[in-house]
């Protein structure tokens, strides 16, 4: 069985702030241990479940955060970034089984984490069909899109609720919730083995797991700039709605995926 791991930061257990997510500050280097451990406790999950070839992406902002030397030698991490519209999942193709997502967070505009975002913090929402979109649901439907099955997430509370609207069969681990500002998080002992059981269930379950890619697809971004959606307005195919919101219409995810490395 072949298994794809994305890995982020933000929804791992105890990164609460901005700084913990930056390479070089003071506060990352826990953030980046603890995302680490969490993709490796995904990683011992699918092992148990049966994997015997598994790539981990490192998915967060350098793409250069986790700890090759604890990943398991069955695991190949891909560090650092393709620059292709995979983006996060980048190289997953349909040779995979299934892809699990571990340490994601809630979308900007839903106030599940003091971290929420979606790509990057330029924006206050993305909408998919007139739905708030995470990064999961992007990646999500573009795994769908190859046949690949979204079986297992790890992260926040309200995220995971969100999630399971796209992916009603999915396995859903919530390390964390938030309390105004602050975060309520499980211990790293107990995340790591809540991911770790997760996992390996998830994969002896996948019925559920593959979502259904609409037909056509409308991308809509609010922007907490002017300037960034009037950029955004000169992508072919891009129509400006109001001094900060765009649109752009595809009639798959990939082309949906291109215009968002482009726009967002």
């Amino acid at each position: 069985m072949k298994v794809y791991i994305s890995a982020d930061i933000e929804g791992t257990a105890g990164t609460t702030s901005w700084a913990a997510t930056e390479l070089g500050d003071k506060e990352h280097a826990a953030a980046a241990r603890e995302m680490t451990l969490e993709a490796v406790a995904a990683c011992e999950g699918a092992l148990q479940a049966g994997a015997d070839e598994i790539y981990v992406k490192d998915a967060h902002d350098s793409g250069r955060n986790m700890d090759l030397s604890l990943f398991p030698k069955e695991a190949k991490v891909i560090y650092d970034w393709s620059l292709t519209p995979d983006s996060m999942i980048a190289g997953l193709d349909d040779s995979f089984d299934a892809v699990l997502f571990v340490g994601y967070h809630s979308p900007a505009g839903l106030p599940g984490s003091p971290l929420c975002h979606t790509m990057n913090r330029d924006n206050s929402w993305v909408k998919i069909n007139g739905e708030l979109a995470s990064e999961f649901t992007l990646h999500a439907l573009l795994a769908a899109s190859r046949g690949v099955p979204s079986v297992f997430l790890s992260g926040d509370q309200a995220l995971c609720g969100h999630a399971r609207r796209l992916v009603p069969g999915l396995t859903a681990v919530a390390v964390k919730d938030c309390l105004g500002r602050a975060t309520v998080n499980l211990s790293s002992q107990m995340a790591l083995e809540q991911i770790r059981e997760g996992a390996a269930r998830s994969l002896s379950r996948i019925e559920g797991c593959l979502p259904k890619v609409p037909e056509e697809l409308t991308l809509e971004i609010r922007f907490k700039d002017y300037f960034r959606a009037l950029r955004a307005s000169y992508y072919p195919g891009v129509i400006r709605l109001d001094d900060f919101t765009v649109s752009f219409t595809a009639r798959t995810i990939d082309q949906l995926m291109t215009a968002r490395m482009f726009i967002l």
